[in-house]
Formats: structure tokens, sequence, C-alpha cells
């Protein structure tokens, strides 16, 4: 919520709702504490094709109000309520820190994200609502495919770590392909890598990046999703999410060599490689470099708790601080 707003601001309910006055307030408890709703919760599982481990919920607007959305409905929006079993540490933080890290993608980095709030159930415990951007406002879904299936990666060729396969050079090259507008639409990749591994996103894998297709036919970047400071939960999860990293075909830079840590010299020839212009490239990077006072903000007016705000901004910093060293002189 905006400050001076009881609720979401009118902003908000432009970008989520179409302007409708829709509450931050759920109709109905989650699932775990109410039996109806947690048999809606076990149809409505049923009808999702989403992936992911996290427990999702399909919903759609009626009369102003989030519904769980049965057989008969087009599920506009994806709920994730809190987990509570899930081996993470600080598992109630979940739905804050992935409202607030989307926030800093958009906010901050001006990266193109999906449509995002908090939401409460009835009895207090917050939730994280997205709004689907894969279906279009008549209720047809948007042509769009996630790169593990560009990439022909599956479980029965790469095993049950399909999705983590590869590199980032790896999808971009598959960009290159298939996109027309490559020099846009990979600046808008190149940041998004980078915002994942300054924001400790080590799930930013095959299947949460996607190509999107647009009324021309043309193939887009779609909008980020599923973004997500992974290490305030997981304190020993990777830098990055591929297990080939930055780089296709075991490449590592002197940097990497000397230091084990990605740093600038990393992401700059990692965008040199992935054919960025230099100019443009060093003032993303730049930009990423001073960027803490612009995240500060946010940190302090999310709903994160005050220990896990300390430890989310620390972590940032930590990061940030690999940002800023260059073991070739670069900077």
């Amino acid at each position: 919520m905006a400050p001076g707003h009881a609720t979401y601001s009118p902003a908000g309910l432009r970008k989520m709702f179409a302007g409708r006055k829709v509450s931050h307030i759920l109709p109905f408890d989650p699932p775990h504490s109410d039996r109806q709703t947690a048999e809606q919760f076990r149809k409505n599982r049923q009808m999702l094709s989403i992936s992911g481990v996290q427990e999702k919920l399909t919903l759609y607007l009626h009369k102003n109000k989030l519904q769980i959305a049965g057989t008969s409905q087009t599920g506009q929006y994806i709920l994730k309520p809190m987990p509570l079993f899930e081996p993470f540490d600080r598992v109630a933080q979940l739905p804050a820190n992935e409202h607030l890290t989307m926030q800093i993608a958009e906010q901050v980095f001006k990266i193109k994200v999906a449509g995002n709030a908090l939401v409460f159930f009835k009895n207090g415990e917050p939730a994280y609502l997205t709004r689907r951007f894969d279906i279009q406002a008549d209720g047809q879904k948007v042509a769009q495919e996630d790169f593990a299936t560009l990439m022909a990666r599956s479980p029965a060729v790469q095993g049950a770590s399909f999705k983590y396969t590869g590199s980032y050079e790896d999808m971009a090259a598959v960009m290159k392909k298939l996109v027309v507008a490559y020099p846009v639409e990979i600046e808008r990749f190149f940041s998004l890598v980078l915002f994942n591994y300054v924001t400790l996103n080590g799930d930013a894998h095959l299947k949460n990046f996607s190509l999107q297709m647009t009324p021309n036919g043309d193939y887009i970047l779609s909008p980020a999703y599923d973004l997500l400071n992974t290490r305030l939960h997981l304190p020993e999860d990777t830098a990055l999410a591929l297990s080939d990293g930055l780089f296709a075909n075991d490449y590592q830079t002197p940097s990497f060599q000397a230091n084990g840590f990605y740093a600038y010299d990393d992401f700059l020839e990692f965008g040199l490689r992935i054919g960025m212009q230099e100019k443009r490239l060093r003032k993303i990077l730049d930009y990423y470099r001073q960027a803490l006072p612009l995240i500060q903000p946010l940190i302090k007016a999310s709903f994160l708790d005050e220990e896990a705000k300390g430890v989310y901004e620390q972590l940032l910093a930590d990061r940030l601080s690999a940002l800023n060293y260059s073991y070739s002189g670069e900077i």
C-alpha cells in the first residue's frame, strides 16, 4: 500500500484491477484453516498449469471481489499463500519478499513485471497476488513459451533438474534466433539476469523466463515474474540458478578464476558476448552499481518484519559490493 492509503492506491488499482475498487482483504480464510476453502483449493489446483513447488491458487474478479476460480471461470490472478511446511528459513516472509523484489525491479530498475500486490486472508495471513499477463481481457490465452520448452529441456532427458541446466548465454542464443527486435530485447534480458544476481534470486531458472508473441507475430521477452530473494530463506543458495552460470562452453573470466564470484568484469563480458552495445552496457552496469540508496526506502516500507528487512538489505549491499569490484581495473 502506498503511503497515505489504508488500502490500494488509485495507481495500484489501475495496475491490478483496471481501476475497480478491490479490497486488500480477501473474502475467505486460507486453505489450512477453512475446510470449504481447502476443498476449493484442491479442485482449483488441478486446473492450474503454472509450474513451481509453491502452492498457487487461481482467482477471478467478481463484483469487485476476488473469488476462487472454478471450472466455469477464467482465472485472471494467481495467489500464493504463505507455505506452512516448506523447509525454508523465514517462511512467513515469503509473500512480502516476492512483493518487495518485484517492486524493486519495477520502481528502481524499470523492469517490466507482472502486476502484483500483497493481499491478506480474513484471518490476517499475507499472500502474494499477481495478475496473469498470459490472459487477454477477452479471456484468450497469449501465445507464450518458457525457455525450458524453447531449449528442449525436459525431465525425461535432463532429469529432475532440467530447468536449471545450461547458461544465460545459451538463453541469449535462443533469443537471437527467434526475436526480431533482438537489440532491444537483449537489453531487457541482460538487465533481468543482472537484477536476479543483485537480488540473490537463486531460482531464476529456464521456466522463469518466457518469450511472448505479439499481435504482429513477433516474439518479445515476457514481463518478469517469480522474482524473489531466495537467500533470505535458503542461506546456502547458489549465486545463479543455472548450472553453467553466465557463460556457455565452461568459459570463465580471469576475474572469476581469481576470485570465485561474479563481479563487474563478468557482467561486462557477458553483455558483450550476447551482443550488447558497450556504451549501453556500461550505462546499465553503472546504474546498478549505485542503486542501493534507491532500494533502501522500498525495503524500509515493505511488509517484511524488521529482522528480515535488515538481512535483505545486507544481502543486497554485499552483492552490490561484488558488482563494484573489477579485477581488471575496468572501473
